[in-house]
């Protein structure tokens, strides 16, 4: 789908200055053990399915939607397991902080395919055989398929990228 009309209409006021999204992110395995994985299709980097949170859309509707839009699949979300804030930066030069959700998500059907213009490639991997991920990816996989069972989030007055913050849980 790309990037939502309300984001460009923000654009056209802010330019790349920073803004602040709701976002998603899925931890999908397919019965074999092995993660879905989209190569992105702005920086070429792999990373778990991700996704705006559209106004008025519940996180749960929004992580199930960007699934099928980028992969062709069918999931059910089965737990909220993370929720960081973190920032990105596009290629074009565009500033976001995300609030990120990530979800560990059950497969129900389809194919996994690059479903859109969002992704080059998407792929199921080993857990071991992982290819380079950003540290967001990571943790969002990491706590997806831990043994919490609440969500992990970072301590109060913990920034994003503070060593040893990102290890924990």
């Amino acid at each position: 789908m790309g990037v939502p009309d309300y984001i460009l209409r923000m654009r056209k006021h802010v330019g790349h200055d920073l803004l602040w999204l709701p976002s998603v992110s899925a931890v999908v395995r397919n019965d074999a053990g092995e993660l879905l994985l989209g190569q992105r299709a702005d920086d070429g980097r792999w990373s778990v399915v991700s996704g705006f949170v559209e106004p008025g859309e519940q996180p749960a509707t929004a992580v199930v939607r960007e699934v099928l839009e980028e992969t062709g699949l069918e999931v059910e979300p089965l737990r909220l397991s993370s929720a960081v804030s973190h920032p990105h930066t596009y290629p074009n030069g565009d500033h976001c902080e995300y609030l990120n959700l990530g979800f560990h998500c059950r497969l129900l059907g389809g194919e996994a395919r690059a479903n859109d213009d969002e992704s080059l490639d998407v792929r199921w991997f080993p857990p071991g055989r992982l290819p380079e991920l950003d540290e967001h990816a990571r943790l969002v996989i990491r706590h997806a398929l831990g043994g919490e069972t609440s969500a992990f989030f970072l301590p109060a007055g913990t920034l994003w990228g503070e060593p040893g913050e990102l290890e924990h849980g």
